[in-house]
């Protein structure tokens, strides 16, 4: 049987396992206590960054239906959990390990679906997410505005076009 103090963070895992949008696993090997502090602050407030128990953390995941690769969980580790824009958290994970390579991240899950590190990598080099809806926005005027002007232009294409029938049968019937 489980201790009740391991079957507490099996069960506190599992609820932030569900309940974030994206989880990151990472080594952390080499990295000091105000290190660590400082990648916490650069995640944003939308993250929790937390060492975990490799077993307990598997488990955990298992327990809450993600479905993990056993080398994720080799050697240190801690789990950025992302509760937020995942985008955000995974540029600061990306940006905190450029400055301190002892950071390694090994890979995770969004959405219940597992990535890779290089997939993590990707997510990173994406815009925020209100910089894509902001882009979106401005598509989508960018086309009405492109559709208010061929409505506008018809109506005064159909004035001109009348216009010079009128005015090629007057030219005619004042010839004749």
């Amino acid at each position: 049987m489980a201790r009740p103090d391991k079957a507490a963070a099996v069960a506190e895992l599992t609820d932030k396992f569900r309940n974030s949008n994206a989880a990151v696993l990472t080594e952390y090997r080499g990295l000091t206590v105000a290190q660590l502090k400082t990648l916490r602050r650069s995640l944003g407030e939308n993250a929790q960054y937390a060492v975990v128990k490799n077993t307990l953390t598997k488990i955990a995941a298992n327990e809450a239906g993600i479905t993990l690769d056993d080398q994720l969980f080799a050697g240190p580790t801690a789990v950025a959990f992302v509760t937020g824009d995942p985008v955000e958290s995974a540029k600061g994970l990306r940006d905190f390990a450029k400055e301190n390579p002892n950071l390694v991240i090994k890979g995770g899950v969004l959405d219940g679906k597992a990535l890779s590190a290089d997939e993590i990598k990707k997510l990173a080099d994406l815009e925020s997410r209100e910089v894509l809806l902001s882009k979106l926005a401005g598509a989508f005027k960018a086309k009405q505005s492109q559709a208010a002007s061929v409505f506008q232009a018809l109506p005064s294409k159909l004035v001109r076009t009348v216009d010079a029938l009128r005015a090629k049968q007057a030219e005619q019937g004042g010839a004749e």
